[in-house]
């Protein structure tokens, strides 16, 4: 074996000779190219290439059979040539392969060679790490709710810690025919200021920073999950904010109550969505959104006529969700199940970034550089202005009818 080896080592080193040799010449031809045409042609550009991708592969070559040589030497003095091949060590065995034969005596450039190997040579102690698992692409992050309230609201910017604005509380209106000579009525416009505070929402995460300079990927996921809880929260205050310290003034504490304008017969929740949008236009600010919670709005989706037929879609077409032409954005607050908001969102409210939404990674946070950990934190600083409470109408739909 040991003979076989150095024949094929010999085979090898002559190739990579010739190799050298036949690269050195090409490489002498490109200069001189070069130098005469301004230029490397695609054909002289891709034998260089060629002949250097395969003499680094015959270099590796050289230097594995060297030193599977000498462990072949080594077994062999403690082994006698009647040994079955099982019990050979993997050196061995890869250099007595056909493959490898086949390798040295056609080399190409980059070729790869597959050798099987008994398992009875490999050793039953490997240390633990060794064999790394296989690692699946991406990260299996948590399910997210589709956030919309802010799509509805009339959008805005400051650079004030306070939003100051005047607001119409009332308007009595005197205007009538008036005959000549006789004086004018007066009408009353009352107004009221408001001041309405920027708050900040946030949070903090803490991470060790060799897993965050390793893993790209973990870094950008964590940046999306923690503007994700961030918005989370601000749908909420939007919706539920109770105005006191650091929160929102949110829609639903200040909304209307839903009055009927007339009670239909056994009404139902699209009914009763009809007439608080009704309620919504008699206050001279019609609606342009309804906020329901998802299972009330599957609810809706799934009435039917007498004949069994869905009157509300298609469920074999795709169909956005919408009521009585204006869209439908679906909450899965718990505290919103039974509940409905309607209201006039592009002229009654607006929201006010101060500080949009943003990710900063310190290590100067408390024992970070010790530790080798980071901390990160998201946050974001904005305003809610209700400027028309009366344009908003909330309620609650009518228990479903008992067969």
């Amino acid at each position: 074996m040991p003979d076989d080896t150095k024949d094929l080592l010999k085979q090898v080193s002559n190739e990579l000779v010739r190799v050298s040799d036949e690269f050195t010449r090409k490489a002498e031809e490109a200069m001189r190219e070069v130098k005469n045409a301004g230029r490397l042609s695609e054909e002289t550009k891709a034998k260089v290439d060629e002949l250097a991708t395969m003499q680094t592969a015959l270099n590796g070559t050289v230097d594995e059979l060297k030193a599977r040589l000498g462990e072949v030497e080594q077994k062999g003095a403690r082994r006698n040539g009647s040994e079955a091949s099982a019990s050979r060590s993997i050196g061995a065995q890869v250099v007595a392969t056909d493959a490898v034969k086949d390798f040295g005596k056609s080399v190409q450039g980059g070729r790869r060679v597959s050798v099987p190997v008994k398992n009875v040579t490999l050793s039953a102690d490997i240390a633990e790490g060794v064999v790394e698992p296989q690692r699946l692409p991406g990260i299996d992050v948590a399910p997210k709710q589709r956030l919309f309230i802010r799509d509805l609201i009339a959008p805005g910017r400051t650079t004030s810690p306070a939003i100051f604005w005047v607001q119409q509380t009332g308007f009595t209106n005197a205007a009538r025919v008036v005959a000549e000579g006789t004086a004018k009525p007066y009408s009353d416009i009352e107004f009221a200021t408001k001041i309405t505070p920027v708050v900040t929402i946030a949070h903090m995460f803490k991470a060790s920073k060799q897993i965050m300079d390793d893993f790209a990927q973990l870094q950008s996921m964590i940046d999306a999950e923690m503007r994700y809880g961030l918005k989370f929260v601000e749908e909420q205050e939007i919706l539920f904010g109770s105005g006191g310290a650091a929160h929102l003034d949110g829609i639903v504490p200040q909304a209307t109550a839903y009055a009927a304008a007339f009670t239909p017969e056994s009404p139902t929740p699209i009914d009763t969505l009809r007439l608080a949008l009704l309620q919504s236009q008699l206050a001279r600010l019609p609606a342009t959104g309804i906020v329901t919670h998802m299972t009330d709005w599957a609810r809706i989706e799934l009435t039917k006529d007498t004949t069994g037929g869905y009157i509300f879609a298609n469920p074999q077409r795709l169909a956005g969700p919408t009521l009585w032409g204006l869209p439908v954005v679906e909450t899965d607050a718990p505290e919103f199940l039974g509940d409905f908001l309607v209201g006039a969102f592009s002229t009654g409210a607006q929201l006010f970034d101060r500080e949009d939404a943003n990710v900063v990674i310190s290590t100067e946070n408390v024992d970070d550089f010790e530790k080798n950990m980071i901390s990160i934190r998201c946050e974001e600083r904005l305003a809610l202005a209700v400027k028309r409470p009366e344009a908003f109408v909330t309620g609650s739909y009518p228990a479903p009818a008992t067969p």
